[in-house]
């Protein structure tokens, strides 16, 4: 095993390919990203830079979405400005809300004793829903 470090003829710095092979072998657009585009060395593995030219690594996004990213926690909690766990408990009142509104079209009312069981759940979702945004409120604390 000794025997095969001399062997070595590339310095650790180098990247595994020269330029010229470098521009023949990345043909696949997905490829492009391990070369630079101002000078078509090989980028080395993890850096953000080109280590000849210094240029930036172009990165190509696969996971872009549109309006989903709407609907991510941190850019809900970036627009709104609140801290996590004001943010839960808001969303939990709207959830409560939500129930609360949705059972008169889920449950039919056939007598007097099912009006009052529904309204009954009513109260009990929307009293959840409230207690859930003042615990938003309380645990929002001052800003300083």
């Amino acid at each position: 095993m000794s025997g095969v470090a001399p062997r070595i003829h590339h310095e650790f710095w180098r990247p595994p390919a020269t330029p010229d092979e470098a521009a023949s072998v990345a043909v696949n657009p997905a490829d492009l990203t391990h070369v630079c585009a101002g000078c078509r060395t090989e980028f080395m593995l993890g850096a953000r830079y080109c280590y000849a030219c210094g240029r930036a690594r172009q990165t190509n996004v696969v996971n872009d979405h549109g309006w989903i990213r709407y609907f991510e926690f941190h850019n809900i909690k970036e627009a709104l400005g609140l801290p996590t766990p004001s943010l839960i408990a808001f969303l939990v009142g709207i959830g409560c809300f939500l129930a609360a509104i949705s059972l008169g079209m889920i449950y039919t009312v056939r007598n007097f004793a099912d009006f009052q069981a529904l309204q009954l759940w009513r109260m009990e979702w929307l009293l959840g829903a409230v207690a859930s945004f003042v615990a938003g409120m309380l645990l929002k604390g001052t800003r300083t």
